[in-house]
């Protein structure tokens, strides 16, 4: 089959309008996890992009996810030809629901995503919504895609806003934290929303971009808990065998990868189950950071952000922090980056898992 390659990329979030203004920030140990006033009185902690504002013509969601895209195509041409678009979300245009428009003609997931396709001269389009593994989701999706020839390239977005209907539902099931998260402490207390959006550019044909350092997506896991509707796994069995999936596909033993990008929201029984699930496939020792405390939780954009910074973790040789973190808080040992670190890496692992029992992990290689 093809190697699929992660030629561009894009993040547009409260740390910045572009990939290395995110990294840059990380690395400075900047987080945009703020008290803001979503609900007048009731101050929340949450990511939030405040000087984007709707339009016209646009939704908030829309102008954050047309950022992404401009910001793409900034740095390279984008083939409309034998290219599919995915759009990764969970919620996309349902803050229109709280401005009174019931009949927003983009309030279903494959209308807006046409638009956004349409905005790209690309025909091609498809919607992956699986929760909070969508963005990991929709890249494994496009890799499969491009493996088997039924497209050269694919662009690939993750993009959601915050509304007081997600900020609500989070709280109604006491994930969310009143203070910044602490991802995998003793002290965590539970997620920080975030916004953002994130835009990928994944080919078969790197010969056809002026790219330097390229990085393939060599194995992609998909598995599920079967467990409950909300809640984890009790023994991280079932994230396990999508990182072993992933594994095996990429053709790479677990001592070969290099650090990991967990989902690391901060809540008591999600870090529990990655910690157990890493240990289960003795990664217990390998450098892992979550980034949950620099850009909140952002659902759908979530994988694609983090797998970009996984990308260019990869490209400067250097490993992320993890904001808020402290003392160890989990039954099981991991090894938490607690300071960024230069160091010789050619192999990422991103995790992610989310309601429903979704699980979705992705290898990363920096290709000479």
């Amino acid at each position: 089959m093809k190697k699929v390659w992660l030629l561009a990329d894009s993040i547009i979030s409260p740390l910045g309008f572009s990939t290395e203004d995110n990294f840059m920030q990380v690395m400075a140990g900047a987080t945009g996890v703020k008290q803001t006033d979503f609900f007048g009185d009731q101050k929340v902690c949450v990511s939030h992009l405040i000087d984007l504002k709707p339009t016209a013509h646009f939704t908030r969601f829309e102008i954050v996810a047309l950022h992404a895209l401009n910001e793409l195509k900034r740095q390279v041409k984008l083939p409309s030809k034998r290219t599919l678009f995915i759009l990764s979300t969970t919620k996309g245009n349902i803050d229109v629901l709280e401005n009174g428009q019931p009949d927003h003609p983009r309030i279903h997931l494959h209308a807006v995503t046409a638009m956004l396709a349409k905005e790209l001269s690309i025909e091609k389009s498809i919607v992956v919504s699986n929760a909070c593994t969508s963005g990991n989701v929709a890249l494994i999706v496009a890799k499969r895609y491009i493996e088997r020839g039924v497209f050269d390239h694919a662009v690939v977005l993750g993009a959601d806003v915050l509304s007081k209907f997600v900020i609500s539902g989070f709280q109604s099931l006491n994930a969310a934290s009143p203070e910044p998260c602490k991802p995998f402490d003793i002290n965590r207390s539970g997620i920080n929303l975030g916004e953002a959006a994130s835009a990928v550019l994944l080919t078969s044909k790197p010969q056809e971009f002026e790219i330097e350092k390229k990085i393939s997506i060599l194995g992609g896991g998909i598995s599920n808990d079967a467990n409950h509707i909300s809640g984890p796994s009790k023994t991280g069995a079932e994230l396990a065998m999508a990182i072993k999936i992933a594994l095996d596909e990429a053709h790479v033993r677990h001592e070969e990868v290099d650090f990991i990008s967990g989902h690391g929201t901060a809540t008591v029984y999600n870090d529990e189950m990655e910690a157990k699930a890493f240990n289960l496939s003795n990664l217990s020792a390998t450098p892992l950071h979550s980034l949950k405390g620099n850009f909140g939780h952002t659902l759908g954009a979530a994988g694609v952000v983090e797998t970009v910074l996984s990308a260019i973790s990869l490209k400067n040789q250097q490993l992320f922090p993890t904001y808020g973190f402290e003392k160890l808080g989990v039954s099981q040992p991991i090894n938490i980056l607690k300071k960024s670190q230069l160091k010789s890496i050619r192999l990422g692992l991103k995790t992610a898992s989310g309601f429903g029992g979704c699980n979705a992990t992705l290898v990363l290689a920096l290709e000479n």
